[in-house]
């Protein structure tokens, strides 16, 4: 993998955010616009997470948590910078985030269709649990 730096996103990246998520990500949001992405950043500061290569955009994941469970969305990957453990890396971080939080379970909203994020997710240790359709990952502390 090449240098990578996971951080979460401030204000000053919101538009790059929603720029990256119309080419990287897989499907759009009812959130996918700035006043969500807002919302989000002030009431949970560290929940999206960036990750930066030589300062460009390579991947995010907003990692969130309600005091009660632990959710995992937007996982994206420049498509040109797949299979290079950059989602792996966010994951990491995200789940490390949850586990200082006192999470004990993630979850992650996957879209049925894309077969490509299933494998990826299998791999990270995630897997279906269809009476829910979420994946989901027992957290160690």
């Amino acid at each position: 993998m090449t240098d990578v730096r996971v951080r979460p996103a401030v204000h000053a990246d919101l538009d790059a955010v929603l720029a990256f998520w119309r080419s990287a990500a897989e499907g759009t949001s009812i959130s996918d616009d700035r006043a969500g992405v807002e919302r989000l950043v002030a009431r949970d500061p560290e929940a999206l997470l960036l990750a930066e290569s030589e300062g460009e955009l390579v991947g995010t994941v907003i990692a969130g948590f309600d005091g009660w469970r632990c959710h995992l969305y937007r996982l994206a990957v420049s498509p040109g910078r797949r299979r290079q453990g950059i989602g792996s890396a966010l994951l990491a971080a995200a789940e490390e985030r949850f586990v200082r939080l006192g999470g004990r379970r993630a979850d992650a909203m996957v879209l049925v269709r894309n077969e490509t994020a299933h494998h990826a997710w299998t791999a990270a240790g995630y897997g279906p649990e269809e009476r829910w359709r979420r994946w989901v990952k027992p957290l160690t502390r």
